[in-house]
């Protein structure tokens, strides 16, 4: 149990560092480059965690990263920077909070992981307390634009929800294939992949890479190094050793993470609503905490035998 509790905390980890990200994406990187803001993340994190492993992807990895790094770094960090472009970080955080729950279901279609019902409550908590901190809060979790949910586009909403199903689908195969590869070296591969696919795009779409100024080189470093190579390495740890509907949940730490530093250092909104919302959210973790095993059932000692029995024989 404590083994567990460890790794809950070690992977919270990973969506607070998101949390912190929408507010330095925001707030430092370009916002009419996605392509080159998702290479320039994905692929200087893969070539250190790859540095770090020193293994190369062997017989079914070779595909398997090629896909899960498809899925997971090129596909759903454009999305995600898309999303953020369209949308009101609010809208955006609010559509991916919704990924515990899409999470728990994909997880059960695709491998056959059956949500337990603590699960399930959690979920539903824990979005409801998302809705509550971030709806009709325009600006919230980091942004500071103050564009309400009038703003609100149709191409912005489908490239949030299509993010949010994009990463559960990949979180949840990148948890079924476990074997033959460590965390860290699987992670690695999967952004290299991602970012090598990423690079050729980039050029061709967007020109040149971004000028890089001190506080653009320091937040591309950030992105990359915090809340790409430490995060994702201990998100996919995380999912090696807890279930995926508890690692689901911990991701609603990550508006949470954006809500409190656009609060303090961009002076949105946090009242009693906030707060509220807040508080829900934290219940819905409680709730999908790993519960220790029902203790095995002891079987009450044999009687002994009677001393005059043995003085008998």
């Amino acid at each position: 149990m404590e083994a567990n509790v460890r790794w809950v905390l070690l992977t919270a980890l990973a969506p607070l560092a998101w949390g912190a990200n929408y507010y330095v994406t925001h707030a430092y990187l370009p916002a009419d480059r996605p392509l080159w803001g998702a290479a320039l993340r994905a692929l200087p994190a893969g070539l250190l965690l790859l540095a770090l492993a020193r293994r190369r992807p062997r017989g079914v990895w070779w595909w398997r990263s090629a896909l899960l790094g498809l899925l997971n770094t090129a596909v759903f960090f454009v999305l995600l920077y898309l999303a953020s472009q369209l949308l009101p970080t609010s809208a955006a955080a609010t559509v991916m909070a919704a990924s515990p729950l899409t999470m728990l279901l994909t997880a059960w279609a695709l491998a056959g992981q059956r949500p337990r019902r603590a699960h399930l409550v959690g979920a539903a908590v824990g979005l409801a307390g998302v809705a509550l901190t971030l709806l009709g809060t325009g600006g919230a979790a980091g942004t500071g634009t103050g564009t309400g949910a009038g703003a609100v586009g149709a191409a912005g909403l489908a490239a949030s929800a299509a993010a949010m199903l994009v990463s559960c689908v990949g979180y949840v195969l990148a948890a079924r294939w476990r074997e033959g590869a460590d965390p860290l070296a699987a992670t690695s591969w999967q952004l290299t992949f991602g970012g090598v696919l990423l690079l050729p795009a980039a050029a061709a779409v967007e020109g040149p890479p971004p000028p890089l100024d001190a506080p653009t080189a320091l937040a591309f470093g950030y992105t990359a190094l915090v809340a790409t190579a430490l995060a994702f390495a201990l998100w996919f740890a995380g999912l090696r050793h807890l279930p995926a509907g508890t690692v689901g949940l911990l991701g609603l730490l990550n508006p949470l993470a954006g809500v409190l530093l656009g609060a303090t250092l961009a002076g949105d909104a946090l009242g009693a609503r906030q707060l509220c919302g807040l508080s829900l959210v934290l219940t819905g973790v409680l709730l999908a905490r790993p519960r220790p095993p029902a203790p095995a059932p002891t079987r009450a000692p044999a009687p002994e035998p009677d001393s005059r029995c043995r003085t008998r024989s």
